[in-house]
């Protein structure tokens, strides 16, 4: 991996992170286009840079994260009497409730996950075409009549489940966690805000338990300002993926979205054939 690689796959992360399309698939074919070998280095960089996203994530929502860190902070007894928290209050211990799964999945699975990653083209492909099955169920079978404030901890905790096929057999988590929302009732502008407000604990445990492995690599100096690069490239392109994503889903439907990974998952099926 050299620079120009590592400010093309922080680019695309940044596109692709909150875009239900999946930025590992998008990654993953990335790195076999321009033939970067798909092992522990290139994992451990793909990870990473996923906090890039994260940072952009917890600046264009700061105000909302330290109103709700610190009223759920205050309501620290309110679990078990939701009805009588602030709104901020609940929706923090919701975003705990759905955390809960992800967090779980992506322990117990993740030498798992870790060889279905070095096949790249059918990890590519699976990931695509789970994340264009959801979106369209959702769609198709969602009344998206709900606003945020209607949530209660049962939608949270199967939101938080839906994450699980995000980790495996593997999908875009966006997706996964707006579709989620969407068979809950929610309508699209809640959904995503829920899912984007709820992928923060995820994105940075995942971030910081990959980074054990990164201090253990033997060529850690060369690999640092590689991440570092693609770090700021998908912080700086995260963030207006997030407002072009949110402005996008208050007037369209996610059709246009399954429509395209379902072609990308046919192409990258193609490349493994002709491969």
């Amino acid at each position: 991996m050299n620079f120009f690689n590592a400010v093309i796959l922080g680019i695309i992360q940044g596109l692709t992170e909150f875009i239900p399309v999946s930025s590992t698939a998008h990654l993953l074919i990335a790195e076999y286009l321009m033939k970067i070998p798909a092992d522990t280095a290139s994992l451990a960089f793909s990870v990473i840079i996923q906090l890039g996203t994260t940072l952009a994530l917890v600046l264009y929502f700061w105000k909302d994260l330290v109103a709700i860190f610190m009223e759920t902070l205050t309501h620290l007894k309110g679990l078990g009497n939701f009805k009588g928290l602030p709104e901020n209050a609940k929706l923090g211990w919701y975003i705990i409730i759905a955390t809960i799964p992800a967090l779980l999945a992506g322990y117990f699975f993740k030498k798992l996950v870790d060889v279905l990653y070095t096949q790249q083209l059918i990890e590519a492909s699976i990931r695509l075409f789970s994340a264009a099955i959801l979106m369209a169920l959702a769609e198709f079978f969602a009344s998206r009549k709900r606003k945020l404030d209607s949530m209660n901890w049962l939608d949270a905790l199967i939101i938080g489940i839906m994450q699980i096929i995000a980790v495996l057999p593997g999908a875009s988590r966006s997706a996964t966690t707006i579709s989620g929302g969407l068979l809950r009732g929610f309508d699209r502008p809640s959904a995503a805000r829920f899912s984007f407000l709820m992928s923060v604990p995820v994105m940075i445990a995942a971030g910081a338990y990959e980074m054990l492995d990164v201090l253990k690599l033997p060529n850690l100096n060369q690999l640092i300002p590689l991440v570092l690069t693609g770090f700021v490239f998908a912080a700086i392109v995260g963030w207006f993926s997030i407002r072009w994503l949110l402005a996008y889903l208050n007037k369209n439907s996610l059709y246009a979205f399954v429509i395209y990974c379902a072609a990308a998952g046919f192409i990258c099926l193609g490349l493994q054939f002709i491969k």
